[in-house]
């Protein structure tokens, strides 16, 4: 207990071991539902479920580990919404990568966050990007992974006609509804672990009307991770085309990160008297080396959670609640085989959750501003109709680019975001 103590200062931030366990428990159940989700996203990548399902729990163990006992504090880490998608359906479905090729983007990016932490580029990307897209961006993921998660559903479905129509009301469409239903009715009530309670209900009710088999067993040894570990192509990745990817993996998450810490620091404690946050630095740079991690290992972009917030209310302070939240992954480890049967109409729910969570702060944005409208419109359309981050992220900057030159304020234009520009227009070359 003493040695509890002084390891992670309970003391000097008034608080206990019982607080920063509960605290722990809090946010692991707030974002447990990645550990079934991200291995549905990235199976249809073509990379095996099973491996996906260790990789997630060990890549999220290993970053929150860093944040926990590196860093102390208590932030949590696990591969990202957004990006797993962004890997799957944009780099691997869409542009006809290899998986092993887009886990060598996901490595490069992850490194190049790093060098950019060591010259100090990141807080000038970070300033030069206008406020409007900021903001734009995780609306515009948001309605992406929304798209998504209607489709695993199977309530959005293709059409020749109109490229897209409603679906079938069959089972798994009534099924992925209920849990939808079952999900926003406990969020609203603020219930903890809502999300995963939802992909719950929604796989025991499949059970019950015999849509999913029974796993051969509750309890066994995790997955191998052979299938994944290592595999990834670096020589493949390292190509100009692919600039444009690893570039939006390396801006989403440092602007992701970035939000995240910052929101969870005012309530943690963490910010200094003149507002900066207490190793800030080193929480980016945990960030890209668990990136870097999950990427050998097999999975895409590694990011801090916001989930971490349940937590930090529920009084976590220190790396405590952190490390609490590794081992409880760990643990889950241990219950691959009804991991393994959740379908993808029972994740649906998580990803329009999620989606809609990344939606709301679009008030925010001054939409009778034209020149704030119209690279946020861009962006924000332009991810789920061409069913790219990445491509939605350089229609967003090359709008705000041309919409100062033509009002005559390209003084405004700050010079990292005209390199920015630059790069954007050859990433519409570059894939076309």
């Amino acid at each position: 207990m003493i040695m509890l103590n002084n390891f992670f200062k309970l003391s000097q931030h008034n608080t206990t071991i019982r607080r920063e366990i509960v605290a722990g428990f809090t946010t692991f159940l707030t974002m447990a539902y990645i550990i079934a989700v991200n291995p549905n996203i990235l199976a249809e990548a073509g990379m095996d479920k099973g491996a996906l399902i260790t990789v997630t729990a060990l890549t999220a163990c290993v970053g929150t580990l860093l944040m926990g006992l590196w860093i102390n504090v208590p932030l949590a880490m696990a591969p990202g919404m957004g990006l797993n998608a962004f890997f799957a359906y944009t780099l691997v479905l869409g542009e006809g990568l290899s998986w092993q090729t887009a886990l060598g983007v996901v490595f490069i990016s992850g490194i190049a966050f790093l060098v950019l932490a060591a010259f100090g580029f990141r807080e000038k990307i970070v300033n030069s990007i206008p406020r409007s897209l900021r903001l734009a961006i995780p609306g515009g993921i948001g309605l992406f992974i929304t798209f998504i998660g209607l489709q695993n559903m199977g309530l959005v479905v293709q059409s020749d006609s109109t490229l897209v129509t409603l679906g079938t009301f069959g089972p798994p469409v009534l099924l992925g509804l209920t849990g939808l239903l079952v999900t926003l009715i406990l969020e609203a009530r603020k219930w903890r672990g809502s999300i995963l309670t939802g992909i719950v209900v929604t796989t025991g009710l499949g059970i019950l009307v015999q849509e999913i088999e029974m796993p051969a067993a509750i309890i066994s040894m995790p997955p191998s991770i052979a299938p994944t570990a290592f595999e990834l192509d670096i020589a493949g990745a390292l190509r100009w085309g692919l600039f444009g990817a690893i570039f939006s993996f390396m801006f989403v998450d440092l602007f992701d990160s970035v939000g995240t810490i910052v929101a969870c620091s005012y309530e943690a404690d963490l910010v200094e008297e003149d507002g900066s946050i207490k190793n800030i630095s080193k929480m980016l740079g945990a960030d890209a080396i668990a990136t870097s991690i999950g990427a050998l290992l097999g999975t895409s972009t590694t990011t801090t959670y916001v989930e971490s917030a349940s937590g930090i209310e529920e009084g976590g302070r220190t790396g405590l609640t952190a490390v609490t939240v590794a081992l409880l992954f760990l643990a889950a480890l241990f219950f691959a085989p009804v991991i393994a049967v959740i379908p993808g109409y029972a994740t649906a729910p998580a990803l329009i959750i999620v989606g809609l969570f990344m939606f709301r702060n679009l008030r925010e944005i001054q939409f009778e501003n034209l020149e704030d409208l119209v690279p946020a419109f861009m962006t924000i359309s332009l991810m789920p109709l061409t069913y790219s981050i990445s491509m939605g992220l350089t229609f967003g900057f090359i709008s705000f680019i041309l919409i100062k030159l033509v009002t005559g304020r390209a003084k405004e234009i700050a010079p990292v975001m005209w390199i920015i520009g630059i790069f954007s227009v050859l990433n519409i070359f570059l894939t076309m």
